[in-house]
């Protein structure tokens, strides 16, 4: 049954909504609005790291409500960010985080990495992980480990 009267936007609908509930599984609750903030977060932080070009390759395949989000306030020319340790990309994911959640921001990049190995082309997760600091991979989930 559509909700909105245009398939587009029912289906973008319906493919966000799967995500969060994968999201939900993986950080262990049931608010779809700390799901959406954690995923947002992280993807911001991601999208922040890996460049523009790659920002852009990656935010294509996301979902179209997704994909607004991950747009959201960025700068490509302040990009990419120089984190080299684990510690200064979960303080990224942290900073992207609503000031009141209490979702552990490594949980929240942990659980995004696992959405995106479910959801994602195997080949743009594993072009992703490429441009990553060593110590953020220990993140993603083991399927995508080499």
């Amino acid at each position: 049954m559509s909700t909105t009267g245009l398939d587009t936007f029912d289906t973008t609908v319906q493919e966000t909504n799967h995500w969060l509930k994968i999201m939900m599984g993986e950080l262990g609750i049931d608010d779809r609005r700390i799901a959406f903030n954690a995923l947002r977060a992280a993807l911001h932080a991601l999208r922040d790291r890996i460049g523009p070009e790659n920002a852009v390759h990656l935010g294509a395949q996301l979902p179209m409500l997704l994909r607004g989000a991950y747009y959201e306030g960025w700068h490509p020319a302040g990009t990419p960010t120089r984190e080299r340790q684990l510690q200064a990309f979960v303080d990224h994911v942290a900073a992207c985080l609503p000031q009141d959640s209490r979702v552990n921001p490594a949980e929240a990049a942990r659980a995004c990495f696992a959405v995106m190995e479910r959801c994602l082309d195997r080949g743009e997760l594993l072009k992703v992980r490429r441009t990553l600091p060593h110590e953020v991979l220990n993140l993603f989930p083991d399927s995508l480990v080499r």
